[in-house]
């Protein structure tokens, strides 16, 4: 930026008169003046348009001194859009000839409303509702139970009311520490006294929670740097005192290094959840900034969003702030300045360029919104209040049983538990097994955590031999139970016959209430082998393929998960789940049976498809230059193989890489379904293909043999050889497929392209 033979004059646009009363005038200033520009302070009233002139004050010798200076390169404007409308006919005048480095983008609800509109980030939005009246109040907490009911324009954590329903009639209200139980009438007085003040909002109550207890949230502050490029400013947790739940540094609430943080809270998943609040965070910039351009030819350079993690680790976005406070402690504030004031410069040499830039893709926006505005589909929409009445009216009656629904297969235990669990949650208490605890030993330590608060039990049984289903089912029996497939994971402990492998799943419907409910798949060859001859209960069916009692069609890849529609009770619906590839709907349909067939609506199935997807699953990180890393490094059996091949494929936007690791547990097959791999690659048209671990150089041989030039195919069994070779070959927009067992450690290698090719 410095070197140039024109100082570039930056004005920053404030309501206030006196430039000391604001405090980020003077790091303005000071910064501006070390990265080589002239920077002055100003308010509408001082601009003189007839001698293109501005009464502004400078900084200079220690002080704000008043000088008469030029109109600026380009204008920080800073100061509140309410207070400056009062200008409005000046700041348009200037807005016609300078360039401004950001635009308001309205209060908080006018945001939630865009990102509601766009859909793209309408699965992050918590469900918000003006409220007009205390009818649709109570209409909306005799839905949700609890709720946060706050002012539109709220700022820094005040007016804020948390209200639960506590019965039929008494419900208790907390404000700031203080909780009071009021009566049905004195809430509606309460309630009425403050919608007679100004509009007020009210939503679900989503909170995050540390182990000791302590309500927090994430603020993810993200600005435009001095290329014109989104860049995470900085992440970290605010931290609520004891007994108050709201995180607000001013209410008393405190931050933490980022790091540190998620390593005491989250353990292993630590550095998944860092990745994917960064990503997150310049997604939606993104985001945000292509909305402004499309609807009002507008551009913005700095947004601060605060989100919560909900129990399942899935992202909930409780508001984006235009022009946030500068981060507290860390010693963040000249960062802040640092890209702000770049990012002034840039524009005021770039300006001509970006404004042809800005009209044309407004132009080719507004085509395309159009378009998507016919196509949008507005059932859920029309038919929320229905759902919500229906719901307030059939609440579901006590199970005369405990649902005790156990999960068995080859491959996708993990995840139908993940997304079953998640939609029970949503009414009820449900007991989920952890990650992957399937032994017998977990299924004897569940039985001893089981009590009678828990509304339903959803467990996954693992087998490696005959015999062990039975021993789960011995210690817990369960009522509804799931085969997701029968695949060749741990085929070579039943000499190689997949015929053994589906006999000793079998031993879960043999070992389950036989009046029960067992759920198959439909599309599974392998699963004609189970021994359902016996069984007098009720078989369930799922598909994609085949006709089916739970057939899932119009499968979609999106920007990080799959969409698909199915039909309930004759209605058609659409759903999404936040992890990528074919086999996944499989999971989901097995969830959206038991749901349903447990009374559940589709709207809880909607929003429980959101769910804590299984760390190290298809997770995708977003690198620089465009490089996609897909993470699949917790086991590997041929089936899973070919699936995330799949996924590779089919999210691929330019060159595919494959990097495979072992497979463990093949026995006599290891050799022919190392070729099968290998032939698979080249098949559907891998770009480059990497084998890492012992004898997995079968399947490179298998590719160059079926036609893959050599050039092509690397084999390795010493990692760090490995890794350098990927700093070599990666290019930008490739995508990387990373897939092997956790006993191989391929997650490494998701670390070393991760860190090497991380966003800036």
């Amino acid at each position: 930026m410095k070197g140039s033979l024109a100082m570039t004059i930056i004005g920053m646009l404030h309501h206030r008169l006196d430039p000391t009363t604001v405090l980020k005038s003077y790091a303005y200033a000071a910064v501006a003046k070390a990265e080589g520009a002239q920077f002055f302070y100003f308010t509408p009233k001082s601009v003189d348009f007839a001698k293109r002139s501005i009464r502004a004050k400078v900084y200079e010798n220690g002080q704000w001194q008043e000088k008469t200076m030029p109109f600026p390169d380009v204008i920080y404007n800073a100061g509140s859009p309410e207070k400056l409308s009062v200008s409005k006919d000046i700041i348009n005048r200037l807005k016609e000839e300078i360039p401004f480095t950001t635009y308001s983008i309205g209060n908080k609800w006018n945001v939630m409303k865009r990102l509601k509109e766009a859909k793209e980030f309408e699965q992050y939005l918590i469900p918000s509702e003006i409220v007009e009246d205390i009818d649709l109040f109570h209409k909306f907490i005799n839905y949700y139970k609890r709720v946060v009911f706050k002012p539109i324009d709220g700022r820094k954590g005040k007016g804020i009311y948390f209200i639960t329903k506590a019965g039929t009639k008494h419900f208790e209200v907390r404000k700031d520490s203080t909780n009071t139980n009021y009566s049905k009438p004195q809430l509606d007085a309460l309630i009425k006294e403050q919608l007679a003040s100004g509009t007020f909002i009210m939503q679900p109550y989503i909170q995050s929670v540390t182990k000791s207890g302590q309500v927090y949230d994430f603020r993810l502050h993200v600005q435009k740097n001095g290329e014109g490029k989104w860049v995470v400013t900085t992440v970290y947790p605010r931290i609520a005192p004891n007994g108050s739940i709201i995180p607000n540094i001013n209410n008393g609430g405190y931050t933490n290094y980022l790091d540190p943080f998620l390593e005491q809270e989250f353990k292993e998943e630590a550095y998944n959840i860092r990745r994917m609040l960064e990503h997150f965070s310049l997604s939606l910039a993104h985001h945000l900034d292509e909305i402004q351009m499309e609807k009002f030819g507008e551009v913005i350079d700095e947004i601060g969003i605060d989100v919560g993690l909900d129990q399942h680790q899935k992202i909930w976005m409780y508001e984006v702030n235009w022009r946030p406070g500068c981060p507290p402690a860390f010693y963040l504030e000249l960062d802040v300045v640092i890209h702000s004031i770049r990012y002034a410069m840039y524009l005021a040499k770039n300006q001509k360029r970006l404004k042809k830039n800005t009209v044309q893709q407004k132009n080719m926006q507004k085509e395309t919104v159009q378009q998507k505005n016919i196509q949008m589909d507005t059932v859920q929409q029309k038919n929320m209040d229905k759902e919500i009445v229906q719901q307030k009216n059939k609440q579901m009656e006590p199970k005369k049983s405990l649902p005790i629904i156990a999960i068995t297969g080859s491959a996708g235990k993990t995840t139908t538990k993940a997304f079953v669990g998640s939609i029970l949650s949503k009414k009820w208490n449900v007991f989920e097994s952890k990650d992957y605890w399937n032994t017998t030993e977990h299924t004897k330590k569940h039985k001893e955590e089981i009590n009678d608060s828990h509304q339903a039990v959803v467990l996954e049984y693992g087998m490696a031999y005959p015999g062990i289903i039975t021993n789960h089912c011995s210690i817990i029996q369960p009522n509804i139970s799931i085969v997701t497939n029968i695949g060749l994971a741990h085929v070579g402990n039943f000499d190689g016959d997949v015929r053994g492998v589906a006999k000793a799943k079998s031993e879960l419907i043999h070992g389950m209430d036989q009046q029960g409910l067992l759920i198959v798949n439909q599309d599974d060859d392998n699963s004609r082998y189970l021994e359902t001859q016996q069984f007098k209960g009720k078989i369930i069916t799922v598909g994609i393929k085949k006709d089916a009692n739970y057939r899932a069609y119009d499968l979609q890849y999106k920007d990080i998960g799959m969409s698909f529609k199915m039909k309930l009770h004759g209605q058609e619906i659409e759903l999404y789940i936040p992890i990528l590839g074919e086999h996944h709907v499989y999971n989901a349909l097995n969830a959206v049976a038991v749901a349903d067939l447990l009374g559940f609506s589709p709207l809880d199935i909607q929003a429980g498809l959101n769910f804590k997807k299984p760390p190290r699953r298809l997770t995708i990180y977003n690198c620089r230059d465009d490089i996609t890393v897909i993470d699949d490094t917790v086991h590997s059996h041929p089936q899973g193989v070919r699936a995330a091949i799949d996924v590779l494929t089919n999210i691929a936007k330019n060159r595919k890489v494959a990097i495979i690791g072992q497979m463990r547990e093949l026995g006599v097959l290891r050799e022919e379904e190392y070729k099968k791999v290998g032939e698979y690659i080249y098949e559907v048209g891998i770009d480059e293909f990497i084998t890492y671990g012992f004898r997995t150089e079968e399947m490179s041989n298998a590719a160059i043999a079926k036609g893959m030039h050599p050039s092509k195919v690397h084999h390795f069994i010493n990692k760090d050889q490995l890794h350098a070779l990927l700093e070599k070959l990666i290019k930008p927009n490739d995508t990387i497929l990373v897939k092997g067992a956790s006993k191989t450690n391929m997650f490494e290698t998701v670390k070393f392209l991760d860190q090497t090719f991380k966003e800036e």
